[in-house]
């Protein structure tokens, strides 16, 4: 179940809190689209700089949204890759990366989407948050190796050098995609998954002329559990969590061709 509530009272009440155990250090936000400046049709809040819209709004979303988050995101240069980004007090705006992690308070690891899966990360003792960018080309990745697989082994590699390991248990939540009702597809999709674990092919649903829908939380909820990861929440696929269908809340590239982005955040307070 999707569960709305605001966390501070400066946070649009429309935005999406995750509702899972993170430790209350740790802060987590994904914006819709209320709350910002833009016109149609990126109104109201886009946070993407790059898709057209009026600089000097997108300019006032973001500092909307940083004053509201009361921490600095940091907008990385999204590409569908696997490359994962550890941020400090230098780390520069739109940094080539689909993932970014740190353990720097007021620092908020940021994620850019409108129909890719954003996926949020942190241990139970609060020390390293993460944010991954999980379209359908990164979450495949190569032989098994996609965003979400570079993002654990990264994030358990700088955790376990962080200190001797107390409970080095992680926590996943999953944000807004594009649903499997929606998310139509050719064969080279559903091939680049299942080439390497046959269990994917039960997240493809055929349709004719040799199309399938495909689950993209479902993909990336498989992938977590072969890491090892046991406690997931967030997107379980079900409609109120699609971009594409829930258009007065969510911008979706797929729908509208011309969007806005929503960004999911997750930082360390002091």
């Amino acid at each position: 179940m999707l569960r709305i509530e605001p966390v501070a009272s400066q946070i649009p009440t429309d935005w999406l809190i995750p509702d899972w155990p993170a430790p209350a250090n740790v802060r987590a936000v994904c914006t819709t689209r209320a709350g910002g400046v833009s016109a149609a049709p990126y109104n109201s809040l886009n946070l993407g700089d790059h898709v057209g819209d009026d600089p000097a709004h997108v300019a006032d979303n973001r500092l909307i949204f940083q004053q509201t988050l009361g921490a600095k995101p940091v907008f990385l240069n999204q590409v569908h890759g696997t490359q994962v980004l550890q941020l400090g007090a230098a780390t520069r705006q739109a940094s080539k990366a689909d993932a970014c992690l740190t353990d720097q308070p007021g620092i908020a690891c940021t994620i850019m989407v409108a129909d890719c899966l954003p996926v949020l990360f942190t241990t139970l003792d609060g020390r390293w948050v993460v944010a991954a960018h999980a379209g359908w080309r990164g979450l495949a990745g190569q032989g098994s190796k996609g965003i979400l697989e570079e993002t654990y082994k990264t994030f358990c590699s700088l955790a376990l050098m962080d200190k001797a390991q107390a409970d080095m248990e992680i926590i996943a939540w999953l944000g807004p995609c594009i649903g499997p009702q929606a998310f139509e597809v050719g064969d080279e999709v559903r091939a680049a998954f299942v080439a390497d674990d046959a269990h994917a092919s039960k997240m493809f649903a055929p349709l004719p002329g040799g199309k399938w829908l495909a689950n993209l939380p479902g993909l990336a909820r498989q992938r977590l559990a072969a890491l090892g990861v046991k406690q997931i929440f967030g997107n379980d696929g079900s409609l109120e969590w699609c971009t594409v269908t829930q258009s007065s809340r969510f911008f979706s590239h797929r729908r509208d061709s011309v969007s806005g982005r929503l960004a999911v955040s997750i930082w360390r307070e002091a």
